[in-house]
């Protein structure tokens, strides 16, 4: 299957008269139509809200599009969650989800009316502390260890994973919270990361609505919502075909009738918090080719780098390349497609077969709609990209101007940079 760009050579060639190489460009129309395929596939749950990962993409344009079809946000920081604050999300509308959580953090998503869900069991007391109560409405991560499997497939490996209760610190923590004031409870889980496959969330469910029951008839908790996090990948590689949101929508349906309804939690609101499906296909980091190199291997230097794109140096991360202009040219050419920094890993592709790609053109690197722009960073000083929004009548707009050099020395303000001004 071939992968194709959602903006063509012709609009990029507009767009770079305006806006300068590197940057990220989102496509409105795919995200909007995403969001709604998503809302039609729980519609049969009357409480399910989709919660918006924040660290996939923490745009606020993109967040407000998604706002429209009735998404929240889930935040794992105090910026996240001023972010969300920020948006007018109402407090139930935003979900707190992080890990070794500093007491303040606690204090301000309390303060907004966010809902907690606790990562550890020792969490509860550190909480207390630093409330002075325990919020009525609550939720706990579990993490049940070991590895996690589709059939005789292995997906992930949770048990190494430092998130989340056991099995027995959720009986535990539900029993202690309610001793404590704590009257609605909710579960999550993550268990397995970018999973492309149908069956992931309806063997989650599963996991997590027998887990429900089981918490409610031994201690009677009030179990209002079952988070079934992120996990729903997409297709990276040309040859992997994408999830259907529908017949997800429909596995979970079926899961959840089998084991909840005949258990009287019929009414169990059902949550997502996803963040690469949601986004991920509809970003893309078009860089210019500005460098060849001949030497043991044939190299291609982009404007672009790991600051831009961290995922294919930290993970090896396939990210499918487009050299445009030349969609039906052969691709005979291998190819280390590489940025500037002074790090090895900071290639794009290695032995990538390509069109012949020369000095100047464009390239579109696919799929970095979530965790693309978010996990940037300024090693050598390098300054983050702009990010642009395609809009459904084709205009484009800047959501976020590119770093400057003002920009990286803002935070030295108590150091006296007398030539500053000369940069």
């Amino acid at each position: 299957m071939k992968k194709e760009p959602f903006v063509t050579y012709e609009k990029l060639q507009e767009i770079i008269k305006e806006y300068p190489t590197p940057f990220h460009l989102y496509d409105e129309k795919g995200i909007r139509e995403n969001a709604k395929a998503l809302q039609e596939a729980f519609s049969w749950n009357q409480g399910f809200r989709e919660y918006f990962a924040v660290k996939a993409n923490p745009n606020p344009f993109l967040i407000r599009i998604l706002k429209e079809y009735g998404c929240g946000c889930d935040c794992s920081s105090l910026t996240e969650l001023m972010l969300a604050n920020a948006l007018h999300l109402e407090g139930p509308e935003i979900m707190f989800s992080s890990n070794a959580t500093p007491a303040q953090e606690y204090q301000y998503a309390d303060q907004i009316g966010a809902v907690i869900n606790l990562d550890d069991f020792t969490h509860i007391d550190f909480l207390e502390k630093a409330l002075g109560h325990i919020p009525e409405t609550i939720s706990c991560r579990f993490n049940p260890g070991g590895v996690f499997k589709i059939s005789n497939s292995i997906m992930d490996n949770p048990g190494d994973a430092k998130y989340g209760f056991t099995r027995e610190q959720m009986f535990d923590g539900f029993r202690l919270l309610m001793e404590k004031g704590a009257k609605k409870f909710g579960i999550h889980a993550f268990l397995a990361s970018n999973t492309v496959t149908n069956a992931y969330y309806p063997t989650l469910a599963k996991t997590l609505f027998e887990l429900a029951v089981e918490l409610k008839e031994q201690t009677g908790a009030d179990i209002r919502f079952i988070n079934l996090s992120g996990g729903i990948g997409i297709p990276y590689r040309p040859d992997q075909e994408p999830n259907d949101i529908r017949v997800i929508g429909e596995g979970v349906r079926k899961v959840y009738e089998e084991v909840l309804v005949p258990a009287g939690m019929g009414d169990v609101a059902l949550y997502t918090e996803l963040g690469r499906f949601m986004t991920g296909p509809y970003g893309c980091l078009v860089t210019r080719a500005i460098h060849q190199k001949h030497t043991h291997k044939e190299y291609i230097g982009c404007d672009a780098c790991a600051v831009n794109l961290m995922r294919p140096a930290m993970y090896g991360a396939y990210h499918h390349i487009t050299v445009m202009g030349k969609d039906n040219a052969v691709c005979d050419h291998k190819y280390d497609v590489t940025g500037s920094l002074c790090e090895n890993n900071d290639k794009f592709a290695i032995d990538r077969m390509l069109p012949r790609v020369d000095v100047g053109d464009l390239l579109v690197i696919h799929d970095t709609g979530a965790h693309g722009y978010s996990m940037g960073y300024n090693y050598n000083g390098k300054l983050k990209s702009a990010e642009l929004l395609l809009r459904e009548d084709g205009s484009v707009d800047l959501i976020r101007r590119a770093e400057t050099p003002k920009d990286y020395f803002a935070t030295l303000d108590c150091f006296d940079f007398e030539n500053l001004h000369s940069i």
